[in-house]
């Protein structure tokens, strides 16, 4: 490799270790983290930076089609959580 190429790194990460869900059944670690993330915008607007750490857990523990459901429900007033603070 020589001095003018650049080198791009990529950093991967996945939601780390919560004691509040010690098995190996994440889905309930997901689904606590959709609504903390709606409740922490919902609270602090979109661009509170620690909001950030909900979505990125949601979206790394969560299958998309969970989201998109869950997403659905939510815009429709059909979800079963209170994403009220």
């Amino acid at each position: 490799m020589s001095d003018t190429e650049e080198v791009n790194t990529v950093k991967l990460a996945t939601a780390g270790f919560d004691a509040r869900f010690p098995n190996t059944n994440q889905t309930k670690h997901c689904w606590q983290n959709y609504v903390d993330y709606y409740k922490c915008i919902n609270a602090r607007g979109e661009d509170f930076a620690p909001c950030k750490q909900f979505y990125r857990a949601y979206h790394s523990l969560c299958p998309n089609e969970w989201v998109s459901k869950w997403d659905e429900q939510r815009e429709s007033g059909n979800n079963p959580s209170n994403f009220e603070v």
